[in-house]
């Protein structure tokens, strides 16, 4: 991977479908420092505690046939969500200004769900999505495993 040139302000966001950090160069794009901006984490329930249905039938219209239906996935409905969060708070920041440039390093899976949600302003301020989940990795490490 080619190491990112990020610029004084440019956020740098990572994330799981669990957890985001989001740091901001506090230094510059020759000697960056990355500082820990804000975290956000939602807990993540017992699939028990999340929903408790059996799954669902279905009844054939003709004959006397029934078959089942998949039960939803509860834990990929909360990681959704909170990514869609995630993407509106992204949206809100570029707006209000606090960045003009993001970087998203994000798990595969997560990254696939945040994709599908950025507004255009997110869009337009993305400079690169990397595909690795170094969420519970500390600061000091994400920082060199990025710029080197």
């Amino acid at each position: 991977m080619n190491k990112l040139k990020i610029k004084s302000g440019d956020w740098i966001v990572v994330c799981d479908g669990r957890k985001a950090v989001i740091l901001e160069n506090a230094g510059d794009d020759v000697f960056p420092n990355l500082r820990t901006k804000e975290v956000r984490e939602h807990a993540d329930a017992r699939t028990s505690a999340q929903g408790t249905d059996a799954p669902g039938r279905v009844h054939t219209s003709v004959g006397t046939a029934r078959s089942s239906v998949e039960q939803t996935d509860w834990h990929d409905e909360a990681e959704r969500e909170f990514l869609e969060a995630l993407a509106k708070r992204l949206d809100a920041a570029l707006t209000a200004g606090e960045t003009k440039t993001l970087f998203m390093v994000a798990a595969p899976r997560a990254l696939g769900m945040i994709r599908r949600v950025y507004s255009p302003a997110v869009r337009a301020a993305l400079k690169a999505e990397i595909d690795k989940d170094y969420v519970k990795l500390p600061v000091h490490e994400i920082e060199k495993r990025l710029i080197g």
